[in-house]
């Protein structure tokens, strides 16, 4: 059989303050498919090594073929790990949301493309490799041109693609019940319990126990599940859930896109982890639309210490140009009904979308503000490869994204907006500033707001 590397090109970066660290879950389930087909897999996960330690581990493997994810903040590194395994290997594979999304824009660097969901693709991509069939027939692939098939090919228009759809897409996976626990066993879990009890005080890793998402935002680059929405049965999940208590991982962060969105399931797996008397912590990503304080309740019952919303405006206006199909009032509702069930609540902002203005800007300050929340992410929009808002903005698009370090804002303007690349960053900051008054000032925050907010608005009105 054949042996296989997949590598985790994400590292971290010297001024990193993202609370967010967690196992790569993708390469994990496409790392198990292949052991369940007979193959030797290696994943190398570079998140605690250095470049030239983890391109020394790569070379050494001498595996046959390499995968490579890869997604926006990752393309960098990921063509600097094709560039050092060119030739090194027989089959250089690249997936992930990027090459998904683009994939003809890796085929200078790879041999293949492994477009939306990897495990079946990669299973018949390495039976066919091993018996010398045509790649090009495997669903789910796009493959490059061959040199006599350019030749014969018309002529293309400047920007047309140059790459060679070879397959049709896959078919996504319908019974997620069927599809292996991520090998986690091939993962640094005790550097990620390591990090995790000297970060926050407690070791915790992802489930995911549905994929895909059925709406739309504008923003949101959901490319490899796309809008499908699958669910796993209630034990199939807290099966996994054990194993990872089994690893020495304390606390779970459910990785699903609306683990709330089913609430019927959702209690399912509350009853189904107190009926193994399981006692953790875990959080989750919910819907403000998709909440109630009934099964806020449940989840505490179960052991949810935390429930994170993106709410990303607060100006009804530009949530329905967001196509966020949620409102302000429902927002608040699920804020506070997650807040009275005793649960810690963080919430998603962005700020300066196209489209806004500053007073719609501010309207999101305040309304933050106005919140029970722990936890407030604030973040420039950005353009992503797959999303609606591409479309809409690529045209004004200046530059891509590229790791930017700073001591307060790590954020990057990447397109001509309506604000200022400074503006944006002063809004940031401002709402880091507005949050932490309220959640650090008790009972004087409100007056302290009321003194911070009309200068710093006053300011913010008179920045380009």
């Amino acid at each position: 059989m054949t042996s296989v590397l997949l590598i985790y090109p994400f590292f971290r970066r010297r001024l990193d303050r993202s609370r967010f660290r967690f196992p790569p879950l993708g390469v994990a389930y496409v790392a198990a498919a292949l052991q369940g087909a007979g193959h030797t897999v290696r994943v190398l996960d570079c998140t605690f090594l250095r470049k030239d330690e983890a391109a020394r581990l790569a070379l050494a493997a001498r595996a046959d073929v390499v995968g490579i994810y890869c997604m926006t903040t990752m393309e960098l590194d990921a063509r600097w790990f094709a560039e050092h395994l060119r030739g090194r290997c027989g089959l250089l594979v690249a997936g992930g949301p990027l090459p998904t999304c683009d994939p003809d824009a890796f085929l200078e660097h790879f041999d293949i493309v492994v477009r939306g969901e990897g495990e079946q693709t990669m299973i018949e991509l390495l039976a066919a490799h091993e018996a010398g069939a045509d790649l090009g027939a495997v669903p789910g692939v796009v493959c490059r041109r061959r040199a006599s098939a350019q030749a014969q090919a018309p002529e293309r228009a400047p920007g047309q693609n140059a790459g060679a759809p070879c397959a049709p897409p896959r078919a996504f996976a319908r019974d997620l019940d069927a599809i292996a626990f991520p090998a986690r066993e091939l993962l640094p879990n005790a550097r990620y319990i390591e990090f995790g009890t000297k970060s926050y005080g407690y070791s915790i890793t992802t489930v995911m126990s549905t994929r895909g998402c059925p709406f739309a935002c504008e923003f949101c680059s959901n490319v490899v599940f796309g809008q499908s929405y699958r669910e796993r049965s209630a034990q199939s999940v807290v099966d996994e859930i054990e194993d990872c208590l089994a690893l020495g991982y304390e606390r779970i962060s459910f990785a699903d896109d609306v683990f709330t969105l089913n609430a019927g399931r959702v209690l399912e797996i509350c009853a189904e982890i107190r009926r193994r008397r399981l006692r953790f912590a875990w959080e989750c990503l919910g819907r403000v639309d998709a909440f109630d304080h009934a099964t806020a309740r449940a989840m505490k019952e179960a052991g949810c210490f935390r429930i994170f919303f993106g709410i990303e405006s607060g100006n009804d206006a530009i949530l329905k140009l967001m196509s966020k199909q949620i409102t302000t009032a429902k927002a608040r509702s699920a804020v506070e009904a997650a807040h009275r069930a005793g649960l810690e609540v963080g919430a998603f902002f962005i700020l300066c979308y196209p489209g806004e203005t500053d007073d719609t800007v501010l309207d999101t300050l305040r309304f933050a503000a106005s919140l029970p929340l722990d936890y407030a992410g604030l973040t420039m929009p950005y353009p992503l490869p797959g999303t609606a808002l591409l479309e809409r903005v690529g045209d004004r698009v200046t530059r891509p994204w590229r790791p930017q370090e700073a001591l307060l804002v790590n954020h990057v303007l990447t397109y001509e907006g309506d604000f200022s690349a400074l503006k944006m960053r002063f809004a940031l900051l401002k709402g880091r500033a507005q949050f932490e008054m309220k959640r650090r000032l008790g009972r004087f925050a409100p007056a302290a707001l009321r003194l911070f907010e009309g200068p710093t608005d006053r300011l913010f009105r008179l920045l380009k």
